[in-house]
């Protein structure tokens, strides 16, 4: 008992915390570029002259083309990161990568959709491909204890690092002339530059602190060729992991609907003529409150159950999905956001910390390549699937409506995966 209490406190240590801070390195990308101001200034700035139905449909394009690439480089990718023992090499090459193409966004004039939608692929790519290494790091730092905490704390500090960075430019947006700004375009496109350094400045941690194993030296074509057969036999020992395999599929559905919803709600705001200030406030707010709340879950999954913490989150979602299709005010979508980062970090993170417990321990990055495909393939569907209603059917109400049954159809799945006892929480496994 005492051994077990010691566990629960010991969590944090060095190597957890800077594995840790680079979630709220990365975070400012997905919060202040993704989600929160690209939408904006690519519908009122470089797409201006496009409809709303066009600027949707070309965003979920953008998201989707992106997932597509790392649908088929992230299982190569994660074998040659597991041989070579080069995770954390090309975790700074990705990451350099999306941060260069971040400051680039700063120098793209207005009318320059084409350009702004080709760079915006390019950085959602390279955040992504860092993501995949990042993610099979998660095992270097945890063991079976406080796996669920550490992943939670890797969330909780994104939230938190990525919404005082949000803060900080949302107030340049608010009073540009106080920064010495023309307006609020230019406030965003240095917000972009501000992006870029926080996220190089803190990536240092996880470069310097967390080990890696040492692995074999090979050539870019024998990497190529050894991942490629990597792959044929991930595919071939997921068919014999059935648990991996269910909760991939699960994963694939449920996680379309959350990713999607991050990525395109300040385009449905948009669309629905609410106040720009507004949206980026209910956006603020779902940052402030997904920080405590991410943690909270991470407890709440280990007393009573990953799984059963996964589909009390996925079930929020669901009534967030059918209430967004009916909201009428700006003060509706403030607690359609509260619902959201009440839940949001709680079901990225117990996903992570679920699927390492099924996995192999000695090929986590290339298990950790087909979690990406999966959960990436499904934002591949969901922006696309969204955007095509919303141009059939002339309603982005009818469009976010869609999402429903991603949620219904992973939660289903996700009762059938057998999952080890470390993940039925103590209520259950005590």
């Amino acid at each position: 008992m005492q051994a077990k209490s010691e566990t629960r406190t010991s969590f944090i240590t060095k190597k957890s915390l800077s594995w840790a801070m680079y979630d709220w390195a990365n975070s400012v990308f997905t919060l202040v570029v993704i989600t929160g101001f690209y939408p904006v200034i690519y519908g009122n700035y470089w797409a201006s002259s496009q409809s709303s139905e066009a600027v949707t449909f070309q965003l979920g394009t953008a998201n989707s083309l992106a997932s597509v690439v790392i649908v088929l480089a992230a299982p190569i990718l994660g074998a040659f990161a597991d041989r070579s023992g080069a995770k954390k090499r090309l975790l700074a090459l990705f990451a350099w990568m999306g941060i260069l193409i971040t400051c680039s966004l700063y120098w793209v004039q207005a009318g320059g959709w084409q350009v702004s939608l080709v760079l915006f692929t390019l950085g959602v790519v390279s955040y992504m491909a860092a993501n995949v290494v990042y993610d099979a790091l998660l095992i270097n730092v945890s063991d079976s204890n406080n796996v669920d905490m550490i992943s939670s704390l890797g969330y909780a500090l994104g939230y938190i690092g990525s919404a005082l960075m949000f803060v900080f430019c949302y107030w340049m947006t608010q009073d540009p002339g106080f920064f010495g700004l023309e307006d609020g375009i230019e406030a965003i496109r240095v917000s972009f530059l501000l992006v870029a350094v926080w996220w190089a400045l803190f990536s240092i941690p996880v470069l310097m602190f967390v080990d890696e194993k040492p692995g074999e030296k090979m050539s870019l074509s024998h990497a190529m060729t050894s991942g490629f057969r990597q792959v044929i036999s991930t595919i071939k020992s997921i068919r014999q992991h059935r648990a991996v395999a269910i909760f991939l599929l699960a994963y694939f559905l449920y996680i379309d609907g959350v990713d999607t919803i991050i990525r395109m709600a300040i385009d449905y705001g948009r669309a629905l003529e609410f106040d720009t200030s507004s949206m980026l406030t209910a956006l603020l707010l779902t940052q402030f409150v997904a920080f405590p709340a991410t943690l909270v879950f991470g407890w709440l999954g280990k007393r009573f159950g990953t799984r059963a913490m996964l589909l009390v989150g996925i079930g929020v979602y669901m009534l967030v999905t059918v209430w967004a299709s009916l909201i009428r005010s700006e003060q509706e979508f403030y607690y359609i956001a509260i619902m959201i980062g009440l839940v949001q970090g709680g079901v990225q993170s117990l996903s992570r910390s679920l699927y390492t417990r099924l996995i192999p321990a000695d090929r986590v990055a290339e298990f950790f390549g087909f979690y990406n495909i999966m959960g990436k393939s499904a934002v591949f569907l969901g922006p696309l699937l969204m955007g095509t209603v919303t141009v059939m059917t002339g309603s982005h109400r009818i469009g976010i409506l869609v999402l429903l049954v991603f949620f219904i159809a992973g939660a289903l799945v996700l009762l059938k995966v057998p999952i080890p006892a470390s993940a039925e929480g103590d209520n259950v496994s005590s």
